[in-house]
């Protein structure tokens, strides 16, 4: 398989970006997929999260776009606005060498007014959850009479969360001539039945769906009926992970657990159904900064949830479908980083571990636990989040930010992680012991001269 970029029939401009974002050369994926899409094929692929499959979909869509048009061209369904705020971020850094790509992301949780304003004034490529998207088209703020490509990225979560039918609505706006690209990280009934339903004789290709040893360090831990809240704080202890994803099955065991960490000593955070988006939002933004050591959630809520470098996965308690685990477990040794994801299970769910045996078709590596944690375990997260009152409204950009923190506050630039620029904040990741120098920097009207308000983003305390 070619993975030379330059085998590709991509626009110049396409190809010198992507040499500024250190695209060397593909990865399976996008090997394997970018050809067939280039040729304006329907494709259904398998690909695990992480595997790069955003850059396959988007490059081949941004090269088929006739830019000018006033006309939205093309369409990319998620099932988490977490996810589709990941998307646009990366289709507008692949497209940035283009002239004037309008990317809009459309998503539940955020004011209906603005978005129905940026669509008036014309959009090349939409992103967004199917619950918003389908809301403009009722309302005739969104028109797909113009649309030529369609992307259903991770259709058996969308399948998962009930957006079937939504589905189904949206895509009788779009024209029956078009090219609709499904990724899915499993093939189960619902989604090739998707693909029958809204595909023209797509290529079926399989891609990186394995899980392996070389990537994942991974054990099992039988415990004893009640031992999994001591067990998850020696393990812990025991690894001193940088960020780890903890599972559990139930919204009760996420916050029952949260504040035994908490007690503890632990950055802990919850993520289940029951969360308002706004608090939802503030988790996963300290957690994807390294600001919150542990992410306790369920299945439904940890969708879309894409962190590239997350140390450790704890199956808290173990998911009654091999394949759940199997996606639980992946989520952890992505892009090139080596991960550990250990699962506790008690004599009553053997049955599971050994389901889940059978299904990775290997012999499973059971261990004995660390030894028992005997009073507090300190374990804070290694970066802070600080929050500023201004965003993108103010013509604030990342680089002003950066500029302030190391040329004004001689703050040195190792120290500064992730600045996400927002319409009316702004978040940046710092190292712990710079915070104090970095609030005094940007309250001080650093920043393009001018003064806004910053203060330290907190975690909620246990109750």
């Amino acid at each position: 398989m070619n993975t030379d970029f330059a085998s590709l029939q991509l626009p110049d401009a396409l190809f010198g970006n992507l040499a500024s974002l250190g695209y060397e050369q593909m990865r399976p994926v996008q090997a394997a997929v970018l050809p067939d899409i280039l040729l304006g094929l329907d494709v259904i692929a398998q690909a695990k999260t992480g595997s790069g499959k955003t850059a396959a979909f988007g490059l081949g869509m941004l090269s088929r776009l006739n830019l000018g048009r006033t006309q939205v061209e093309a369409l990319v369904l998620c099932p988490t606005r977490e996810l589709a705020e990941q998307t646009t971020g990366e289709l507008r850094r692949l497209s940035r060498a283009l002239p004037n790509v309008r990317i809009l992301s459309l998503c539940g949780g955020t004011q209906f007014g603005p978005q129905r304003s940026s669509l008036q004034h014309g959009v090349d490529v939409v992103v967004g959850t199917p619950g918003r998207v389908l809301e403009h088209l009722e309302k005739g703020s969104l028109e797909l009479a113009g649309l030529r490509v369609v992307v259903l990225d991770e259709a058996d979560r969308m399948l998962d969360m009930g957006f079937k039918a939504s589905i189904a609505a949206i895509l009788e706006h779009a024209p029956a001539q078009r090219q609709t690209l499904l990724f899915s990280a499993t093939y189960n009934d619902e989604v090739r039945a998707l693909s029958r339903g809204y595909q023209r004789e797509p290529k079926e290709i399989t891609v990186d769906t394995e899980t392996t040893a070389r990537d994942i360090d991974e054990r099992f831990f039988e415990i004893q009926e009640g031992g999994a809240e001591g067990a998850v704080l020696s393990l812990l202890a025991e690894h001193q992970p940088e960020s780890t994803l903890v599972f559990c099955n139930f919204k009760a065991s996420c916050q029952k657990l949260v504040d035994s960490l908490l007690a503890a000593g632990i950055s802990a955070a919850a993520l289940h159904g029951d969360m308002e988006q706004f608090d939802r939002d503030h988790v996963l933004l300290l957690f994807a900064n390294k600001s919150c050591s542990v992410l306790v959630a369920t299945d439904v809520a940890a969708r879309g949830l894409d962190i590239k470098e997350l140390s450790l996965v704890i199956n808290f308690e173990l998911s009654p479908d091999p394949d759940v685990h199997h996606h639980r477990v992946g989520r952890t040794g992505r892009a090139d980083h080596r991960g550990m994801a250990f699962t506790l299970f008690t004599a009553r769910s053997v049955e599971r571990v050994r389901a889940i045996e059978l299904h990775a078709k290997r012999k499973l590596r059971i261990d004995g636990l660390p030894p028992r944690v005997q009073g507090r375990v300190r374990l804070l997260a290694p970066m802070a989040t600080i929050q500023i009152a201004g965003g993108r409204r103010d013509k604030l950009r990342p680089t002003d930010i950066l500029g302030a923190l190391t040329s004004e506050g001689g703050v040195p630039g190792e120290a500064v992680g992730k600045i996400d620029v927002r319409p009316a904040e702004t978040y940046v990741a710092i190292a712990r012991d710079r915070v104090p120098a970095a609030l005094s920097v940007l309250g001080a009207g650093r920043i393009k001269g001018r003064s806004f308000k910053a203060r330290l983003a907190k975690l909620a305390t246990a109750r």
